[in-house]
């Protein structure tokens, strides 16, 4: 198996995985693998309550990356990262060097350090990286199991089509210069599955930086807000009803916002239920054009 130009083998399913971002976590929390992870770390936000008894029994190692030396001491076989910054020499150390002392790897291909080994952002690519965990871990079925289940949640929200007829900006952070979600990312799987019209949906790749006078133009009947630690929604929120321009927008002015935890936005096993959060919050505003 290869993850980000690196092959991957291992003689027997790993004992003791640790994980070193959200993402990946939750991965290994949704194929059931906790009695066999031997730590955790670095939460943007938190686990789903679905997940959380799961959570509370694996060791917390740090609440962001812990230190090389703190890793190595949980004894781990198997890391698993969302983001390449897990394997840098202030973290984990390089992923070669690890599997020469006997762990190995696997880095989620949307985190590639190398744009060029990223795929095309998709449901289907979400699942293929919860099929690689699976198949190294010995669970084909679950990763199975979960991606018929998230199929037929999306299938069912395209068919209700909460978003139909609505222009939507998704605002995930910064007020200097809103950072947005654009038409190849996260975002944008989200709101194609609800049936809403992305403001920025036309710019490329997952994410941008645009312009306030942009955002004004574009006028979005609704605005979807990542929550995060670092950035909340809340906080996002209080920006724009207090600036004096963005107060007008028409969003703003009906209080049209949803608001959806981080790690609902990104690509990822959470993905699906970012967009029936983002379906159920659609549904209940009722939008001014």
């Amino acid at each position: 198996m290869s993850s980000c130009g690196v092959t991957t083998t291992v003689a027997a399913p790993p004992s003791r995985l640790a994980t070193l971002n959200q993402g990946a976590t939750e991965v290994a929390l949704a194929l059931g693998l906790q009695s066999r992870m031997a730590g955790t770390a670095f939460l943007d936000d938190a686990v789903p309550t679905k997940w959380k008894a799961a959570y509370d029994a694996v060791p917390v190692l740090s609440k962001e990356y812990p230190t090389k030396e703190k890793l190595l001491a949980a004894r781990p076989d198997f890391l698993y990262a969302s983001y390449a910054s897990a394997f840098s020499d202030k973290v984990a150390g390089t992923r070669a060097d690890l599997s020469s002392k006997g762990i190995e790897s696997y880095l989620s291909p949307f985190g590639c350090a190398d744009s060029k080994q990223v795929p095309p952002v998709s449901f289907q690519a979400v699942w293929g990286e919860v099929g690689d965990i699976a198949e190294v871990f010995g669970v084909a079925p679950r990763a199975a199991a979960l991606q018929k289940e998230q199929k037929q949640q999306l299938a069912g929200l395209r068919a209700k089509a909460a978003g139909k007829g609505l222009n939507v900006l998704w605002y995930d952070s910064n007020t200097k210069a809103p950072f947005v979600g654009a038409g190849h990312g996260g975002p944008q799987l989200v709101l194609d599955a609800v049936g809403a019209h992305n403001v920025f949906g036309t710019l490329p790749g997952g994410w941008k930086t645009v312009s306030w006078e942009k955002v004004a133009a574009a006028d979005p009947d609704v605005i979807v807000l990542a929550d995060a630690g670092w950035d909340t929604a809340q906080a996002k929120i209080d920006y724009l009803e207090h600036d004096p321009v963005l107060s007008k927008l028409t969003a703003v002015r009906h209080r049209a916002f949803v608001v959806v935890p981080f790690s609902e936005t990104t690509p990822g096993v959470r993905l699906a239920d970012g967009a029936a959060r983002v379906s159920a919050g659609l549904s209940k505003l009722r939008p001014h054009s």
